[in-house]
Formats: structure tokens, C-alpha cells, sequence
């Protein structure tokens, strides 16, 4: 008898009743392909001035994070990357850096770079499509 009662205590130790066992958490879901792509963009073409935060260097590189001018009009920002810029206030504070025109991207791999920024660093906005750059690019707006 006294063997059955150290078998059973040896069971209850071992396995947990049905009752406490948890269910595994849902896991946040997974970035899109095109994000991916965007975050390696950001990385290799943009990190430097804007920062791996996305908050950018006072007084030249402006910041990424949670601004109109990230979060606003699409095309606006799209042509920033097709054209470049020079000197800009952003959210009140003038920039005075110099933006090269990244417009050795494709159109694809500038959809992937602006949708990541736009999500990244507090952002949360709409996803650019391939047609809003080339509309930008057919436009030759400035």
C-alpha cells in the first residue's frame, strides 16, 4: 500500500491536471514579406541619416517616427524618395540636410521601404502600392 501512495505522489508531481494547463499565447503576426523586404531597404539606404529608431539628427536628418509628414499624404512622401529633398520643417522644426534622390530604387523596393516606415518606429499606416510610385515617377511631381 505504502508503494501505491509513492507511485501516486510521484504521478502528481509529474503531470499537471488538466485544468492548469494553459494554452500557448497567440503569437503577433507575422510581418509581410514586402515589410521584410522594406526593413532591409531601410538598413542599407536610410538608417545612417534617419537612425535605427527612425528619430533622425536634430537640425539635419528629420525623424520617421509618428510625423505628418510620414503619416500624411502619400504622394508627397513618395516623392521625396523620387526626387529628394533639401531643407524642410517638419512638425515645427526646420531640417537642413540634404536628401538624395533614391530613385535607383525600383518602384517595388520603394512600396517595401515606405509601407516598413510607416509601420515602424510608433507608425501606423496605410501600406504604398506599386501604382502610387509609379504614379509619382509618371508624374515627374516635384
Amino acid at each position: 500500500m505504502k508503494k501505491y501512495f509513492v507511485m501516486l505522489a510521484l504521478l502528481s508531481l509529474t503531470s499537471a491536471p488538466a485544468f492548469a494547463q494553459k494554452k500557448a499565447a497567440p503569437k503577433a503576426p507575422a510581418a509581410s514579406a514586402g515589410v521584410l523586404k522594406g526593413k532591409a531597404i531601410y538598413t542599407q539606404y536610410c538608417l545612417t541619416c534617419h537612425q535605427a529608431d527612425g528619430l533622425g539628427v536634430d537640425g539635419m536628418n528629420p525623424p520617421l517616427a509618428k510625423t505628418d509628414y510620414v503619416l500624411g499624404d502619400k504622394p508627397r512622401l513618395i516623392n521625396v524618395l523620387v526626387n529628394g529633398l533639401k531643407g524642410v520643417e517638419i512638425n515645427g522644426e526646420e531640417y537642413h540636410g540634404v536628401m538624395p534622390s533614391q530613385s535607383y530604387l525600383n518602384d517595388q523596393q520603394m512600396a517595401d521601404v515606405l509601407t516598413y516606415v510607416r509601420n515602424s518606429f510608433g507608425n501606423k499606416a496605410s501600406a504604398v502600392t506599386v501604382g502610387e510610385v509609379k504614379a509619382v515617377r509618371a508624374g515627374g511631381k516635384k
